[in-house]
């Protein structure tokens, strides 16, 4: 048995979660109010069973190593030793030597920024340090922030590392790639097997919170950047190291100034928060060109429940704005909006007028006032399809606010900016925050891990869709039946689709159901692995004192149910058809005769479901 495999048969995940919050048993599984997001209906199930955790509310989920990851804000190592301290399991085989072998990476990210440090004050980096000094940045915050040059030759870092440490083992190959600093050539032919990352290129060091170098940007060069159509910015990978998600550019230089101010400003490049430490304004960090992520938020929260968002005016910066709103309230921190009045990111705002920027910063709206702003601008709302857009907006973010107070100010405010009844306006709130019970898992990969957005609410075709997956799982018996009974173009939803495809594979081959087997038939696939988790805690939630023949009853039901959406909306395309052909001149007739023959045939078909 593995050390993780220890620790989670000696804790027990129903007792650790109700140390952080209280739980409620609802047949075999445990209910709660989700910790992670503000909701007035318990949509937090775990199953002390399989030791998960999900919520249905805004989809976070997993086992006791990502609950206290997301609820302490740590990286999976400081969770490791964290839960092995309260099971007392020694932790034999991460100790010595991961350890050795992630300090070997760190010293060698430390002695890479030292190189390409000294390679900016060299001849080689004139140019870079000109371009630098021309930004605007002093000579004493270029060395603060030890910004360096990655010279336009293939293997220079390479050879320099090899030579390194000049006491003990030499650096390796294989460790200058997990550092993320090489890379391995296809090239044969007396040429080295591997050359650098970045080359030609200004070097930003990224620290983590305790000041190690763990990764880099790049930033290609002037001269190359007139002569060559390549990535402005390249990035350091994901490594042992480095995880993007869980690191802040600049936040161990500004935690002490964010305390001070009890206030941190998130501004989007890593040069618009060395301007900002250039002009003196030290409670800033960058979030590197994405929105924030949980982990980076629960950082913040170690220092200040306030925040003040200044990404760039493009649009890709808005939506970034916008993906920062929904997590940063979700986690109950008090979020304003900079508004820059000049320049399109904070770089250039300092860089035109310093002042400006920094009364932008005391004059920072409430979320709220600049969201319903944003949205409302452009909108003619004498117009009632422009009101019930912006009112759906505007409940959107509303319902992310915990304070109950405020969400009363501003259900009040935008009756009266739309000319709404108050009453009709709360209504219609409460029916929204209600359909919220029901949400949908917009997993999209590591990126998503790291820029999670709001999750959207399901379409009634698409709930029926994953509550059969989750009747099915919980009563495997009733496969067969599924499979006999429901094609797959009866599913609605992509992701449910692909589940009941790989399903349909896996029973075929095993003739069998089993939790752990078909975890195991999906290690491979990281989002069909959280969907399986997902299912089987949804049909605990809503199945949980069903017998067998009231779960038949229900497949029955559903069933019944998702071909009748699938024959109204075969009809609907049919009748389209129809339309659209009667418009020519010289229709088909063979083609309107085939069309309506399938026209009787759908609406027979549906006729005998009704």
């Amino acid at each position: 048995m593995s050390e993780i495999d220890d620790i989670k048969a000696k804790l027990n995940i129903v007792d650790l979660i109700r140390e952080y919050i209280p739980v409620k048993a609802v047949g075999a599984n445990f209910q709660a109010l989700c910790p992670f997001h503000n909701e007035k209906t318990p949509s937090f199930v775990i199953s002390p069973d399989k030791q998960i955790w999900h919520c249905f509310g805004c989809g976070r989920g997993g086992d006791i190593f990502s609950f206290i990851m997301e609820k302490e804000g740590l990286d999976f190592s400081e969770a490791l030793h964290l839960l092995a301290t309260k099971a007392g399991v020694e932790l034999r085989q991460h100790a010595s030597r991961d350890k050795s072998k992630l300090n070997r990476l760190l010293d060698i990210m430390k002695l890479a920024g030292k190189y390409y440090a000294h390679v900016l004050e060299s001849q080689t980096g004139k140019s870079a340090q000109d371009y630098l000094l021309k930004r605007g940045l002093k000579a004493e915050t270029i060395t603060d922030w030890s910004l360096g040059y990655a010279p336009d030759k293939g293997d220079s870092l390479y050879n320099f590392l090899s030579q390194r440490p000049q006491i003990g083992p030499k650096y390796t190959a294989a460790e200058m790639e997990a550092a993320g600093l090489i890379l391995k050539s296809s090239r044969t032919g007396g040429r080295s097997p591997y050359y650098d990352r970045f080359r030609g290129r200004i070097m930003f060091p990224i620290w983590d919170f305790n000041n190690n170098l763990v990764a880099f940007t790049a930033r290609i060069s002037p001269e190359k950047e007139k002569t060559e159509k390549t990535a402005k910015y390249i990035n350091s990978p994901q490594t042992e190291i480095y995880d993007k998600s869980r690191v802040l550019f600049g936040l161990n230089k500004a935690k002490g100034a964010i305390r001070e101010e009890d206030l941190v400003v998130v501004v989007e490049g890593q040069m618009d928060a060395i301007s900002c430490h250039n002009h003196g304004i030290y409670n800033v960090v960058a979030s590197s060109g994405t929105a924030l992520t949980r982990a980076q938020i629960a950082l913040l929260k170690r220092f200040t429940k306030n925040i003040a968002l200044a990404f760039d005016m493009d649009a890709a910066g808005q939506q970034a704005v916008d993906r920062g709103i929904r997590e940063v309230l979700a986690q109950e921190m008090n979020v304003k909006i900079i508004t820059l009045n000049s320049g399109k990111d904070p770089d250039e705002s300092l860089r035109q007028n310093p002042n400006e920027f920094k009364e932008a910063i005391k004059a920072a709206q409430p979320m709220l006032d600049y969201y319903f702003l944003k949205i409302s601008t452009d909108l003619n709302l004498d117009k009632l399809d422009n009101k019930i857009l912006v009112r759906n907006k505007m409940f959107a973010m509303i319902q992310l606010v915990p304070n109950k107070v405020e969400q009363g100010y501003w259900l009040k405010k935008i009756s009266e900016e739309l000319d709404f009844s108050e009453s009709d306006i709360r209504e219609e709130f409460v029916k929204y925050s209600t359909s919220l019970n029901y949400r949908g898992d917009n997993i999209q990969g590591e990126e998503i891990k790291n820029n999670e957005k709001a999750e959207p609410i399901l379409s009634r075709e698409e709930m029926l869709s994953e509550l059969v997956l989750a009747l099915v799982i919980k009563f495997p018996q009733f496969i067969p039946y599924l499979l006999d009974n429901l094609d797959i173009d009866r599913f609605y939803g992509e992701r449910n689709v692909t589940f009941y495809k790989t399903l349909i594979i896996y029973y075929n081959k095993a003739a069998l159901f089993s939790y752990e087997d078909i975890k195991d038939y999906l290690k491979n696939d990281d989002d069909l692995l959280k969907l399986l988790d997902r299912l089987l805690l949804l049909g605990e939630k809503e199945y949980y004192n069903h017998n067998v023949n009231e779960a038949r009853e229900e497949l029955i039901k559903i069933s019944q149910e998702l071909k009748r959406y699938y024959f109204q909306k075969k009809i609907k395309g049919i009748e389209k058809e129809i339309i659209i052909l009667e418009k020519q001149d010289n229709f088909d007739k063979e083609k309107m005769g085939e069309l309506m023959a399938n026209l009787k045939n759908a609406t027979e078909e549906l006729k005998k479901l009704m």
